[in-house]
């Protein structure tokens, strides 16, 4: 299956979002503002530290801020940050812990900075609660963190979860959490609000499992899946237990497979600190202390409207440069030939013995089109031994397989096996959808650089 894409509509809302829109990330900027310092469950990989400046991962934060003071610190990096586009709450804690202090806050960032999009991370566990107040607040995009849908793994990484005063431990904090962050997805995709789904790709414990969670998640309407590499905090279980983050190699073959499947997965995240203001990777926090900032900062709202309006132009022209290279790409690579035998259904589900046709596809390993039908004689017939001495019509089949590099069928015996290989022609018995055969069909494209073809 090829990468599902984002629909026009999408892209347009995404497009100033740095952490949704890879190009966005390039020239727009986001800002975390920590006003939610509860959390309502404990992650075997974490432990939330204050005061600590060297430190770059989420749940770190210098300051955790009151409604008022987030308000004020807002409103003054809006007025010397131009490009800021994106304002979001995801913790130091989780914002729906706190959700008085985050939804105070987003209230006032939408009364004094409408220009913003409000964006909000969490673990899920109340989501389903707080879905009207997303709404009625315009928060258009929201994060939540899934990193299992089995809670057998998951208890393996949530050691324990608070509701309503209620500790569930175990087995049990895990089946909840997993049933609320689904629910919560489910409902936000039913809102029309944009989802992405965090995960973090812990070795042993949820690395195998990850592709399961991105289908189950692009069902319920995730518009994004997010894999990142397990940050191991000072202090955490894991730590303690002596578990090691993946290794790259390990993460992108991982995101490269989720991609195959259908998903659309963001490669650019930088794991950013729940105070992270600036551009992704330039995190400038520390160039607006609180204490600098006015106590009425001022925001030209048209300056603002005009610069961001020039980086829209920037990524436009960015976005053609690329479309037109992707275009010569296609245009110069090179189209694999491809054979199926099929009783209909769009489906690869004859024998090679069987076929009196063949349909011909052409691939570049993106694009599936289909060139044309080749009759041919029946190698078989009836019970007719598909191994035996068939010649002619075997020889006949060959030449008009003679431009084909790949024959996709669901059985072939191995006399005409042999006598494919032997004409540079690779026999794969699949069975299943056409495109989807055929596009990974081309995975072993490395197998004809050692074949030698004759063409006639």
């Amino acid at each position: 299956m090829q990468p599902s894409c984002i629909s026009s509509d999408i892209e347009a809302e995404i497009s100033r979002h740095p952490c949704y829109s890879e190009e966005a990330h390039r020239y727009f900027a986001r800002m975390h503002i920590p006003v939610a310092p509860a959390c309502n469950i404990q992650c075997n990989y974490c432990n939330r530290k204050f005061d600590c400046v060297n430190e770059s991962r989420p749940g770190v934060v210098s300051e955790v801020l009151t409604p008022e003071q987030a308000e004020r610190k807002v409103k003054g990096v809006a007025g010397q940050l131009m490009q800021l586009s994106v304002v979001g709450i995801a913790g130091p804690g989780d914002p729906l812990a706190n959700p008085e202090q985050t939804f105070d806050t987003f209230a006032r960032v939408k009364e004094h900075v409408p220009d913003v999009a409000l964006c909000l991370s969490t673990n899920g566990l109340t989501l389903f609660r707080h879905i009207e107040e997303i709404v009625e607040l315009g928060i258009r995009h929201v994060t939540i963190t899934i990193n299992a849908i089995d809670p057998e793994i998951g208890q393996e990484i949530y050691p324990w979860v608070v509701d309503e005063g209620i500790r569930y431990e175990g087995l049990e904090a895990a089946e909840l959490l997993i049933r609320r962050q689904l629910l919560g997805l489910e409902l936000l995709a039913k809102e029309g609000i944009l989802v992405k789904v965090n995960s973090i790709m812990i070795p042993g414990v949820n690395d195998h499992h990850l592709q399961a969670v991105s289908q189950r998640v692009k069902e319920l309407g995730a518009t994004l899946h997010n894999v990142t590499p397990l940050i191991i905090a000072p202090g955490s279980q894991y730590e303690k237990d002596g578990r090691k983050a993946p290794r790259p190699k390990e993460l992108h073959n991982l995101q490269e497979q989720l991609g195959r499947e259908g998903m659309k997965v963001m490669r650019h995240c930088r794991q950013c600190r729940a105070d992270a203001i600036g551009l992704l990777g330039q995190d400038r926090n520390q160039d607006f202390p609180l204490e600098r900032m006015e106590a009425d900062p001022a925001i030209n709202a048209e300056a603002r409207a005009q610069f961001q309006s020039g980086l829209d132009d920037k990524i436009r022209e960015r976005m053609d440069a690329k479309r037109m290279k992707q275009k010569v790409l296609l245009a110069e690579a090179p189209k694999t030939r491809i054979a199926v035998a099929t009783r209909g259904g769009d489906k690869v589900n004859q024998h090679f013995g069987h076929a009196t046709e063949f349909l011909i596809y052409d691939t570049d390993g993106r694009e599936v089109q289909l060139v044309g039908v080749r009759k041919i004689q029946a190698y078989c017939h009836g019970k007719a031994d598909c191994n035996g001495d068939k010649a002619a019509t075997l020889q006949e089949i060959l030449s008009i397989l003679g431009d084909c590099r790949i024959l996709l069928c669901s059985g072939i015996g191995e006399g005409p096996r042999a006598a494919l290989n032997k004409a540079g022609v690779l026999p794969l018995v699949r069975k299943g959808d056409i495109t989807e055969a055929i596009l990974e069909s081309v995975k072993y494209s490395s197998y004809f650089e050692n074949i030698t073809i004759s063409k006639g």
